[in-house]
């Protein structure tokens, strides 16, 4: 088969930091872009330039120069979605937007903080695609959000950060973002008071941030089709299989209005909700185009930085909630730890072994919260975590930055609090 597609990116964005007082100069970028595909005797040929359509098309077949064994199934009908935003980002003033910045920074002054950084950040994205299938699809979408972080010091040094990033214009700036300002001051004080953690197995509660983490690392990239087609996942030829316990249900949703939303990806296909696990049992990867049509799944997850290659991502990936609530997981726990937030960690999707780096967290003895601890990791299998945990009854999403192949694309993770038999340590 031969094949092609044109993909054009508008992009302005503006970030702003905001240092222990003093602000840098303001990053501001606009850029124009168009990536062209052609598929022919299942190689893709690629060209990126701002060149005519047919010339961009007549480039990217000279590349296709080999022979493979890639096809595409159709995309759709395309259609066209523009976000309507209360307060167009663009239309506020640095200096207002430097005024918010200090505000916050402002909020995180006490005396054991030595350090601080406020992130201002702001994009538009205006993403057109057309194939030859007559396929074609339009977006505009806005993202927003701040970044706050501290270094709080005494007889040691311990860093916190907290992120508010939505798709959403100026209008998300409310009094939210000072809560999250004031928690980081107040959590660092804690910190600084905390005691180094237990290690062994044992019982951990894990808050909603640290268990998105683990839904999105652990398990998310495990069940990319690149990766299945690769065979680098523990995951690969288990459709139909149970690989959770029942109460457990995952899902990647791109229609959710979280940070990693979307209405087309960048194969021009609709986004909507994929179903990866029920009742514990899996029932399909994230796939693109070419995936779909290796393994017979459903695309909607192909993603791209820019005019880049596009390749399988996630979008907002979450575990469905639960029945306990946060007292019956801590009656149920006894003895072990609490664990809130992540500082990172590693995931090898080969094996299922994962280790995390939580933010802070707390003994947990007889039943009831104690001592806070810090340096705290959380290691374990996957699929063993997966086969025997409880979960909260209510879910949250924590937004960021998913880095695959050298390319990023805004995510959100979302769990609720759950209950895990794991191996804590200390943290690096």
């Amino acid at each position: 088969m031969e094949f092609y597609d044109i993909r054009k990116v508008e992009s302005s964005s503006l970030i702003l930091n905001l240092e222990n007082g003093s602000v840098e100069k303001p990053r501001y970028e606009r850029s124009f872009s168009k990536g062209f595909r052609f598929l022919k005797n299942g190689f893709w040929g690629i060209f990126s330039g701002n060149v005519p359509d047919k010339e961009g098309i007549e480039r990217a077949k000279a590349n296709a120069v080999e022979k493979g064994d890639a096809s595409v199934v159709e995309a759709g009908k395309g259609g066209k979605y523009v976000m309507k935003v209360k307060k167009n980002p663009e239309d506020v003033s640095i200096e207002e937007k430097v005024k918010l910045m200090r505000e916050i920074e402002n909020e995180l002054k006490a005396d054991y903080i030595v350090s601080t950084k406020v992130v201002y950040m702001e994009n538009v994205r205006k993403f057109s695609y057309a194939d030859s299938f007559g396929t074609e699809a339009y977006y505009e979408v806005t993202r927003s959000g701040v970044i706050i972080q501290a270094v709080g010091k005494d007889d040691v040094m311990q860093f916190y950060s907290r992120r508010i990033l939505k798709p959403a214009g100026y209008e998300m700036f409310d009094d939210s973002v000072f809560e999250i300002a004031s928690d980081v001051r107040e959590r660092l004080c804690e910190l600084l008071k905390a005691k180094l953690p237990p290690s062994g197995e044992m019982d951990v509660i894990m808050d909603s941030n640290l268990c998105g983490v683990f839904v999105h690392e652990a398990f998310g990239h495990a069940v990319e089709a690149d990766h299945v087609l690769q065979g680098s996942t523990v995951l690969a030829g288990r459709i139909g299989e149970k690989v959770a316990c029942e109460e457990v249900y995952i899902y990647d949703d791109p229609t959710l209005m979280e940070f990693g939303f979307y209405p087309f990806d960048d194969e021009g296909v609709k986004a909507e909700r994929k179903v990866i696990v029920e009742r514990g049992v899996l029932k399909s990867y994230l796939h693109s185009r070419e995936t779909a049509a290796k393994l017979k799944g459903k695309p909607g997850n192909a993603r791209a930085q820019g005019v880049a290659e596009p390749i399988v991502r996630m979008s907002n990936t979450f575990m469905a909630k639960g029945e306990y609530s946060f007292d019956e997981l801590l009656e149920e726990a006894k003895n072990g730890v609490f664990l809130a937030g992540s500082r990172g960690g590693e995931t090898n999707p080969a094996t299922g072994y994962f280790q995390f780096n939580a933010q802070y967290g707390y003994i947990v003895r007889n039943g009831e919260l104690a001592e806070p601890i810090r340096d705290v990791s959380l290691s374990g299998n996957t699929l063993s975590i997966l086969k025997n945990i409880k979960l909260g009854n209510s879910i949250e999403f924590d937004p960021g930055f998913c880095g695959k192949a050298g390319q990023l694309v805004p995510v959100s993770d979302g769990a609720p609090l759950a209950l895990v038999r794991a191996k804590v340590g200390g943290a690096a």
